[in-house]
């Protein structure tokens, strides 16, 4: 792929080869984030250029800060793999991947530094200005491929980034000891948590039954609305927060 101009005036360009056009003319309503889950940045930053990986994001923002884009903003990166929200099945076409280099779970899963976290404050701030994306349009990889994606893991600090004005967020109450709804249970009190996350936009039956499906996006939601305690039960701390995300989207329509 030939050189281009960076979108984001703080980017470095390093072009990556995998990407396509945005299918049935999609438009950028979506920020995607994710960890790296590799050794270094620099590894990183060579796999998602090289052409055998078949992969790739907009943007990879280094833990020194810096940000590089490899692909356009206009064409579709590679970044979200099999996802779903809010009704939409095809996330790249719709979205902006953003890759934060972290070690991830399987490596030893690191702090996020300042500077990196300032970095894509900066960068999200930049991208939400310039396509109108909304608060709550501004997700996890896990929260649109629960169960198969796990990043950016509960480390990130999304509170911090809402308080900088990007993403959608509420103060969590604390994880209590109650003993909640948990994979086995069943029941109009499940059928109701179920409605509240695909309300949200997540991808779950509300058929009242509380299965391993259920229990993964619950795990998925905890990882990043409250992720003191991700263990998959929808204790009165989740059903708390999910329903004060909801009523908060209620108060802005």
């Amino acid at each position: 792929m030939k050189a281009f101009g960076p979108d984001f005036a703080g980017a470095k360009v390093c072009a990556s080869p995998n990407f396509g056009s945005r299918r049935e003319n999609a438009r950028a309503d979506t920020i995607i984030l994710h960890y790296t889950g590799m050794a270094s940045g620099a590894a990183a930053q060579a796999w998602l250029c090289n052409a055998e990986s078949q992969v790739s994001s907009h943007y990879l923002v280094h833990e020194d800060g810096r940000v590089v884009q490899m692909v356009r903003e206009a064409d579709r990166a590679w970044h979200a793999g099999k996802s779903f929200w809010a009704g939409v099945t095809d996330i790249n076409s719709c979205s902006v991947g953003i890759e934060i280099v972290n070690r991830g779970h399987d490596l030893g899963y690191d702090d996020f530094a300042d500077l990196q976290v300032e970095a894509v404050i900066s960068l999200c701030r930049d991208i939400v200005t310039r396509h109108n994306i909304s608060p709550q349009r501004v997700l996890a990889h896990s929260d649109v491929a629960p169960g198969r994606k796990i990043d950016p893991g509960e480390k990130f600090p999304w509170g911090r980034l809402a308080d900088a004005g990007v993403g959608h967020w509420v103060r969590a109450e604390p994880a209590g000891d109650d003993l909640g709804l948990c994979e086995g249970a069943s029941g109009e009190e499940v059928k109701s948590l179920q409605s509240l996350l695909f309300r949200y936009g997540y991808g779950v039956d509300t058929d009242g039954t509380f299965g391993e499906r259920t229990r993964i996006v619950v795990e998925a939601f905890q990882r990043h609305f409250r992720p003191e305690r991700v263990d998959g039960v929808a204790d009165r701390s989740t059903i708390d927060t999910l329903s004060r995300l909801l009523a908060a989207l209620t108060d802005v329509a």
